[in-house]
């Protein structure tokens, strides 16, 4: 045997042991310095023999099996430079393969992509990372890149290799923590994981952080996945990058895919787990719905991956993959440029928080705390049994702001809804005394999670203008919606969750009651213009025994549906923009539950036809009247007519356009006695238009009102030159406009 067939007895020892963080310099076709000669070498457990084959000359160079674990090397004299070739491998089964081979080719990632990803700065991490589709000159084949630093050794592994992490090794490049292999003739659909080595030598597969797909639940493996959708959605987006949503209508319907099942959809089998509506599917269901009801966008529950049905996607595994239950990425993409299409805009929710411990997915990822903190009291949350991204981690700040980049830019979506804010910006979150580590200050602020958040909405505002970044927040924290060059976090909206709170307790209480709980409906004004609010009734208050928005209202069944009415023509009347989960609208009796559909069938009965046809009613009266939408962030776009009637639970206020020219009137009595000649002031004489009773006979109501139109009266009243006198539907509200 020639001496420069075997590598020096480390490398030799390394490579037999899988544990050889370069295999490249060992493997694969190489000078020999010393003479003019190249020698390659091939590592295959199975194969009895391996010709190399010259791709210029057609000559065949047998290799020699130097060891018998499987390493092959053949020395080819004469040869000043490495050439082109092949490796042709026999089988004892009689089969044979031929194929570039996968150690020789040069790294696919520079230095800049490693620099940019180690400086936590790279904006398009998802083009880098994971799994791609790459030709190099003519060989097609899948580049994988992982990151794991602290691994001894890592290896792709899939049906393509027989799931043998001998065969696919891959080489850390530098110090940068990222592993990489370019495997030819690994195509598109190829189901893979990442096979790591740790440094105590335990053995663990893990699903790609970047897997842009995976298997359906519950099998966990990722998918090279290259999407391929032509996008028909220039205009919108275009519109979109002009638009100012502060001053435009948004009206959310929040939506779970996986129960909404909505009208034009056909029936699931119950009984089967896997028997799921596609994207393409929802989406023309969807936006028939949405666009007939009047909503604006929509905004979906988790759609990354999650391998558990009942956490609604909140526990995420892969953070790049749109669950595979209803389709591809590409069925995806078709999901939200067929509903840009119909002018529908769609948010997703987004999960940076935590991410959930199992053992295929993110956690202790190479052994180590990677994107994680070690310490529990910093890296865990009691309450949901996740882990806690390290926020100051340049790495992981990175992957996290990528995701946004990623779901903003390759999916068109309109904007993220980010989960669980409160949680990432205190370290003192749910915890009790002791069990919490302070920040370098001695203070609770999570610092290293406020620079991400503030580095997040810059960029996707500087690169997606248009885009909405909606933080779920239920502190008091000052500036969520201020932008970062001013101090805040630089969120374009944040949830109102303490008008969520003091209205649902108001509507629950009995009407005998409610003069005593009058500030629940007026004390929201005092900060509403605070932040960018968004008001929401959404999926997290009709779960948990919390019972759904109807069985919440107080009184027997009319008076509940009256309380429903009346309650959505506050919300939709409210400075603010707006969301409310599916099924609201309609009356649903039952707590949202995950695996069973919408009772769409409750839409047969007149009392609650009557309620859907009064949330459509009022969708449409906002959409049209810019009172409703075009000042909803500064006190000029609200005024209070009247404030102070306790006694019988009376509120009316105004709502004011840009221009202080077309206002609209709102009179709520939330007390189910009617009141005939109330006087209300009135800023303007002539007519009044009643464009909205949520009392009227075909909602359901008992149709006490005004006969749409009442003429103002020439006498002052509440401060005002003009009165109205009215008749107050009992538990109901109206809604007036100037007529022209």
């Amino acid at each position: 045997m020639q001496k420069n067939l075997l590598p020096s007895q480390d490398d030799l020892t390394r490579l037999l042991e899988i544990r050889h963080s370069n295999p490249h310099s060992v493997l694969g076709m190489h000078h020999d310095a010393s003479s003019s000669s190249v020698v390659a070498r091939a590592f295959d457990p199975d194969a009895e023999k391996i010709n190399l084959i010259d791709m210029e000359s057609s000559e065949i160079f047998p290799m020699e099996k130097v060891h018998e674990s499987g390493l092959f090397s053949v020395v080819v004299e004469g040869r000043g430079r490495v050439f082109k070739y092949e490796l042709e491998r026999f089988y004892k089964d009689g089969k044979s393969c031929r194929g570039a081979d996968p150690y020789c080719f040069l790294p696919g990632l520079g230095s800049v992509d490693e620099h940019l990803f180690n400086e936590g700065e790279h904006r398009r991490i998802f083009d880098i990372m994971g799994a791609h589709v790459r030709q190099y000159g003519d060989v097609s084949g899948t580049l994988f890149t992982v990151w794991a630093p602290n691994a001894e050794r890592v290896s792709v592994v899939g049906e393509f290799n027989l799931w043998d992490g001998r065969r696919h090794a891959m080489r850390l490049l530098g110090s940068s923590g990222i592993w990489e292999i370019f495997i030819p003739g690994v195509v598109e659909g190829a189901i893979y994981k990442f096979e790591i080595r740790t440094k105590n030598g335990a053995i663990m597969l893990k699903q790609d952080p970047y897997a842009f797909w995976t298997e359906l639940r519950p099998r966990t493996a990722a998918k090279v996945s290259r999407l391929q959708h032509q996008w028909g959605d220039s205009a919108w987006m275009e519109n979109r990058a002009r638009k100012n949503h502060l001053k435009e209508p948004v009206n959310i319907y929040e939506v779970h895919l996986g129960s909404w099942r909505g009208p034009g959809l056909k029936e699931l089998d119950p009984a089967n787990e896997d028997d799921l509506h596609n994207y393409r599917d929802i989406a023309h269901a969807l936006a028939d719905y949405v666009t007939d009801m009047g909503y604006t966008h929509v905004e979906l529950l988790p759609v990354m991956e999650h391998p558990f049905d009942q956490s609604w996607g909140y526990q995420v595994t892969g953070y790049y993959a749109p669950t595979s239950r209803y389709g591809s990425p590409e069925d995806f993409a078709y999901f939200v440029d067929y509903l840009h299409g119909r002018g529908i805009g769609v948010f997703v929710d987004w999960v940076p928080a935590h991410f959930p411990k199992d053992d295929f997915s993110l956690g202790r990822f190479d052994g180590t705390a990677l994107y994680e903190h070690l310490d529990p009291r910093q890296g865990e949350h009691e309450d949901w049994g996740t882990y806690i991204f390290n926020y100051g981690r340049n790495e992981v700040r990175n992957f996290l702001i990528g995701n946004a980049l990623y779901w903003l830019d390759v999916f068109h979506v309109d904007g993220l809804r980010v989960d669980a804010v409160a949680s990432m910006l205190y370290l003192d979150y749910s915890r009790k005394s002791g069990n919490w580590v302070r920040n370098e200050y001695g203070g609770n602020e999570n610092i290293g999670a406020i620079k991400f958040m503030k580095r997040l909405n810059e960029l996707t505002h500087e690169l997606f203008p248009g885009t909405l970044m909606i933080a779920e927040e239920s502190t008091a924290w000052a500036g969520v919606t201020r932008p970062s060059y001013l101090g805040g976090l630089g969120y374009t909206c944040k949830w109102n969750m303490g008008w969520m709170h003091d209205t649902l307790e108001y509507f629950s209480k009995d009407p005998v009651f409610r003069k005593y709980h009058h500030d629940k409906l007026t004390f929201s004004l005092w900060y509403a213009f605070s932040e960018n609010f968004i008001l929401p009734l959404s999926h997290d208050e009709v779960v948990h025994g919390k019972k759904s928005i109807l069985d919440k209202m107080s009184g027997d069944y009319w008076q509940k549906f009256a309380n429903t009415r009346l309650l959505f023509t506050y919300m939709l009347t409210h400075p603010g923009k707006k969301l409310n989960f599916m099924g609201s609208e309609i009356g649903q009796w039952n707590e949202w539950y995950c695996k069973v559909p919408l009772d769409w069938n409750l839409l047969k009965y007149p009392i609650h036809k009557g309620l859907q046809k009064s949330v459509k009613d009022l969708n449409r009266i906002y959409k049209e009247c810019p009172a409703l939408w075009e000042v909803d962030f500064e006190n000029q776009g609200f005024e209070w007519i009247d404030i102070s009637d306790v006694e019988q639970s009376v509120f009316s206020y105004l709502r004011w356009d840009a221009k202080r020219g077309d206002p609209i009137m709102v009179v709520m009595n939330c007390t189910p006695v009617p009141r005939y000649d109330y006087r209300i002031g009135a800023p303007f004489g002539g007519d009044w238009l009643e464009i909205f009773n949520s009392d009227a006979e075909i909602y359901g109501g008992s149709g006490v009102g005004n006969k749409g139109r009442v003429g103002a009266v020439n006498a002052e009243c509440h401060g005002r030159p003009y009165h109205l006198k009215l008749a107050l539907p009992p538990l109901g509200a109206l809604i007036f406009r100037k007529a022209n």
